[in-house]
């Protein structure tokens, strides 16, 4: 992997998310501190299939919303200084704007593309689009807060 593109393996390194609460694959296109777009893998295997909705499986929005928020705090927690953020976690404060445009079917490609659009201290404002194959199935705006982690 180049430099504007991280794997799983460097995601788990930067987030304490795990299979199968860990939704994002891959962060590529990272523009330090901006924007990246974050790769979904969205199976016919995936937790939520079963019963999300028997014979015909969708991806939950919020599950959308929160592969949103997990590509948001990669590209943060990537983008700063590792000692700052050393102990920390980043969570979810809001989501605003959420629109569910196309149901995301499994067996695809979820692309996010994401935008970090302001940042206060500890408090990050953030904008994203999900695609599969070009088309919008859902966007939102969102923040988030780096807290201390409980030792």
């Amino acid at each position: 992997m180049n430099n504007n593109s991280i794997d799983k393996k460097k995601i788990e390194s930067l987030l304490p998310h795990r299979e199968p609460m860990l939704l994002i694959d891959r962060l590529i296109n990272i523009v330090h501190l901006k924007s990246a777009t974050a790769i979904v893998n969205v199976r016919k295997n995936s937790f939520f299939v079963q019963g999300h909705f028997p014979g015909q499986p969708v991806m939950p929005g919020v599950l959308i919303v929160e592969a949103f928020g997990q590509a948001a705090a990669a590209l943060t927690a990537y983008g700063i200084d590792p000692k700052e953020y050393e102990n920390k976690l980043v969570y979810l404060m809001s989501v605003d704007k959420a629109r569910f445009r196309s149901p995301v079917i499994p067996d695809c490609e979820l692309n996010l593309d994401i935008e970090a659009i302001r940042s206060h201290g500890r408090v990050w404002k953030y904008k994203g689009v999900a695609k599969v194959d070009g088309k919008v199935m859902a966007d939102a705006e969102w923040a988030a807060t780096i807290v201390d982690r409980n030792k």
